[in-house]
Formats: structure tokens, sequence, C-alpha cells
């Protein structure tokens, strides 16, 4: 979940810095429900850095557990 979003520019920010991740292939973020999607290349980024990326937007994130 990626909470304290208030509206669609919210989405796009975020979306716009994890694009600039390296190791980030795509991202995906709903506001309804407010949750992101992420597909990455494990070799070059780790849930810590993503999840990092949008605590220093102001956006608390807490990761969905592995299915």
């Amino acid at each position: 979940m990626t909470g304290a979003m208030h509206c669609g520019t919210c989405t796009l920010l975020i979306d716009d810095v994890l694009s600039d991740v390296p190791g980030v292939l795509s991202s995906r973020t709903s506001l309804t429900p407010a949750h992101t999607t992420v597909t990455v290349d494990p070799t070059q980024v780790d849930d810590d850095q993503i999840l990092g990326a949008i605590q220093e937007l102001g956006y608390p994130p807490s990761p969905r557990p592995e299915r």
C-alpha cells in the first residue's frame, strides 16, 4: 500500500520518481485502492530502495507480502 495519496498527481509523481530508480522496469500507482505495483530487475534494485524512494516523497509505503 502507498498511503497519504490525495489525487491523481500523487500517483503520477510516484511513478515518475520510480522510473528514475535503476532496476525499476515499470510501476503503476493507483489512487483507489492506494497501491503501487512495481516490476523490477532484482539484480539491480531491492525492496528497500523502492520503499525509500516512495518514503522520500512523503508517502508512507507498506510492502505487500509476496504471494
